[in-house]
């Protein structure tokens, strides 16, 4: 087998891709009622493809808060830093950015193998990412590729992570999915005075408003970037399909404790291409897809 440079797709899937592109029995990861509401919308399964990268993450970023002391702020509160934050003293922003790059190479990879087998869309997308040894991570995107039964074709190949019945309602009311979106982002707090009190084993039930403040802050930050996503692919609006939401503590210096949450938003990006009681049969003339 020949060394392969990163560029493309490896050549095992370029393999298989071309098996698969030559004819033959397809896969799909579709059920029955999710391929048939795909033929009544005009679009026919003619594949199951993926998309793989195995990163290393060796650097994620000053792992500190930027917390310099008591007094940080005039009640003597510690601020809470974002990945996104550009005046930062600390941060992850290098992780978030590993994290970008893992998503996005994956998402990539599975629509070159689709519009190698001459698909316009890969429908019931999922993203996953897999722990491996160390610092070692493998970003996946799986989906089932389809085509139109069209004359018009798209500039490229559509994403979406809508189960096949979804993307048939979608169209049936005049919305296209055009991409996978998701916004990333992390956020880390000094555990303060106020928060070791509140977070103790005698507080009782009270909220905890230094922890408060930190999931806000990562979860509004991560919503942002979703956002602007959308906006980069220059879709009218877009369906989020899920959230998530991790924290943990590190210890960065003796006697200074930290709290981190990484929180994530996944979804599609979608334009209308007709507003009335019917839709016309042909949605792809009307999808500005670049």
């Amino acid at each position: 087998m020949a060394d392969w440079d990163g560029r493309g797709l490896p050549p095992v899937a370029a393999e298989r891709v071309r098996r698969a592109a030559a004819g033959g029995a397809w896969t799909s990861l579709l059920t029955a009622p999710a391929a048939f509401g795909l033929t009544a919308a005009g679009f026919d399964p003619v594949g199951e493809v993926m998309g793989s990268i195995v990163q290393q993450i060796g650097w994620a970023g000053y792992r500190g808060c930027g917390y310099t002391g008591w007094g940080a702020f005039s009640d003597g509160s510690a601020p809470t830093i974002t990945s996104s934050d550009r005046q930062r003293f600390a941060g992850f922003g290098p992780y978030v950015a590993a994290l970008d790059h893992g998503y996005a190479t994956a998402m990539h990879r599975m629509a070159q193998e689709a519009s190698a087998i001459g698909a316009d869309g890969v429908v019931g997308v999922t993203v996953r990412q897999d722990h491996m040894e160390g610092g070692t991570r493998e970003f996946t995107a799986l989906g089932t590729a389809v085509r139109a039964r069209s004359r018009t074709r798209p500039a490229r190949v559509f994403g979406t992570t809508l189960a096949a019945t979804d993307v048939a309602k979608l169209l049936r009311a005049g919305w296209m999915p055009t991409d996978l979106v998701f916004g990333i982002s992390v956020a880390i707090r000094h555990d303060d005075w106020a928060t070791r009190q509140q977070s103790s084993w005698g507080a009782g039930n009270v909220e905890v408003t230094g922890y408060t403040e930190l999931v806000t802050h990562a979860r509004a930050d991560a919503r942002q970037r979703f956002a602007a996503h959308v906006r980069a692919t220059g879709a009218e609006g877009a369906i989020v399909s899920s959230m998530g939401l991790r924290t943990w503590e590190i210890e960065p210096g003796e006697n200074h404790r930290d709290h981190v949450a990484e929180a994530t938003v996944f979804g599609t990006s979608l334009v209308r291409f007709h507003a009335g009681p019917a839709a016309p049969t042909r949605s792809l003339t009307y999808l500005p897809l670049r």
